[in-house]
């Protein structure tokens, strides 16, 4: 079974352990999700699984959406993701994948679209530290100058300058899993996670740490 599920974002809470340390945690509400294509390197040249979220009336999607899901025999979901997977053993047209695919311990990386901030100036976009605040000066939150010498005589690309912030996809690795609970499709992880309350993010084991705490390899 892939260990990977879509959800949505919850609010952070507070869980108090037996020796009295606080946790803090996020709330996210994970699947279940209906697997609606698993791909092969024979037929598409790579090892994927396709998960649908969020069921929806057939009457809102297209006709090839609608013939996609009719084809697996699941329900038309709102939300269609694919992820690679290293194998789909286990994993059939059709399956369901709850959140009980993790277990308590493990370390996840959870992904998701970061809160759009508009146009921002360099302090908030990089962090710069910004011009002396105190004697008059007036250009406290501004670059600076941005010119080069008669050689190159331009500005290189990549250039730290205000301009579009946030909205972008972002991924936070190596979250504990604190609690799961079957019942109520939630899963509970230790810290914070990207997007705003009510966002879409992909769950899935992480890539960097073992698979549950306490374990090596």
């Amino acid at each position: 079974m892939a260990h990977f599920i879509l959800g949505r974002k919850g609010r952070m809470a507070q869980l108090f352990t037996e020796d009295g340390r606080c946790i803090p945690v996020t709330v996210l509400e994970a699947g279940p999700c209906t697997v609606t294509q698993v791909k092969s390197v024979e037929s598409d040249g790579y090892v994927a699984v396709q998960l649908a979220y969020e069921p929806i009336r057939e009457q809102l999607l297209t006709k090839p959406l609608v013939g996609h899901f009719k084809k697996t025999g699941s329900v038309p979901c709102r939300i269609l993701r694919e992820t690679i997977v290293d194998g789909a053993q286990g994993l059939a047209l059709g399956a369901v994948v709850a959140c009980d695919v993790f277990e308590k311990g493990q370390f996840v990386d959870v992904a998701g679209i970061i809160k759009g901030r508009g146009t921002a100036g360099v302090m908030k976009r990089h962090g710069f530290k910004g011009r002396p605040a105190s004697h008059g000066h007036m250009c406290q939150r501004r670059p600076g100058s941005i010119g080069m010498h008669s050689e190159p005589a331009r500005v290189f690309k990549g250039k730290k300058m205000a301009g579009h912030y946030g909205a972008t996809r972002q991924t936070t690795q190596n979250l504990e899993v604190i609690s799961v609970d079957r019942e109520r499709n939630l899963l509970l992880v230790k810290g914070a996670v990207p997007g705003h309350i009510g966002g879409l993010v992909m769950i899935r084991s992480a890539k960097k740490r073992p698979a549950v705490a306490g374990k090596k390899g």
